[in-house]
């Protein structure tokens, strides 16, 4: 039996929490399938990976691009590659007031965070369905719990992926598949320098934010363990609880206060 090994799929595997994700895949024995943009960026990383003693298998795609996402379909059905475990991490936002943000970038975002995670989860939960059994990451974030001025867009994606999660996962509950939706707070990742989101209030304050080395661990003994969430680090539970009794409205407002450009704050105080 310890020669058959199982293989996880990872999207944006090479930076982040998906970068502490496979690494934990890695270290625990599972075959690797990693999706990222930059080619090169795979074969560096794929090469730490495989001093762990497993498989991995480098798929470059631009998930940005719906055509690409039913592409990485092909291309691991092609190669025969059974997907054990999908891990839907690849995310991005964009920061600015909804009324000054780029269209465009939205809809790519959209395209990104949501079709792509649809595209994928349908098509692995469709074979795994086959064999009665498989696990799913999605990756949402406490976003999905508060309306999120200066990033509307973003936050409405993970309202959207953490929706979609639970709605599967109880379609899926006779079945032997687990969905399991990480909401992870602030994390110290590139994620707010690709969002444009330097200048804002909670990115100010490094020491706020979140080790991506935590917040993999988290996710992946919540996926492990077969629970249907998990927030990442007692803040961000503390924050989504006292979220969870206050009108939207307040909550909305408290957002705004953390994102808010710093200077705007220093401005009004």
């Amino acid at each position: 039996m310890s020669e058959k090994r199982n293989y996880a799929l990872i999207t944006g595997a090479t930076e982040g929490i998906g970068y502490e994700l496979t690494k934990l895949f890695a270290a625990d024995s599972y075959n690797l399938i990693i999706v990222a943009r930059h080619a090169d960026e795979l074969e560096s990383k794929a090469a730490e990976f495989r001093q762990q003693g497993v498989e991995v298998i480098t798929i470059a795609k631009d998930l940005f691009k719906r055509e690409e996402v039913f592409a990485l379909c092909h291309e691991v059905q092609a190669k025969n590659l059974q997907v054990d475990v999908l891990v839907n991490n690849a995310g991005q936002g964009v920061y600015g007031l909804f009324k000054d943000t780029d269209i465009e970038r939205e809809l790519n975002i959209v395209e990104l965070n949501i079709a792509a995670t649809i595209i994928l989860t349908k098509h692995f939960v469709k074979q795994m369905l086959v064999r009665n059994e498989g696990k799913i990451l999605n990756l949402a974030s406490i976003a999905s719990k508060a309306p999120g001025p200066w990033q509307s867009v973003y936050h409405g994606t993970k309202a959207f992926v953490y929706s979609f999660s639970e709605g599967i996962r109880y379609e899926l509950k006779d079945s032997g598949i687990t969905v399991t939706a990480l909401l992870p707070g602030a994390t110290d990742t590139d994620f707010f320098n690709k969002a444009d989101m330097e200048e804002s209030t909670i990115v100010q304050d490094k020491s706020s934010l979140s080790d991506p080395a935590d917040v993999a661990k988290d996710g992946y003994d919540a996926l492990m363990s077969g629970k249907d969430k998990v927030i990442s680090g007692f803040k961000n539970k503390a924050m989504v609880g006292m979220g969870n009794v206050m009108p939207d409205t307040a909550v909305a407002a408290m957002m705004d206060k953390q994102q808010k450009p710093a200077e705007d704050k220093e401005d009004k105080s």
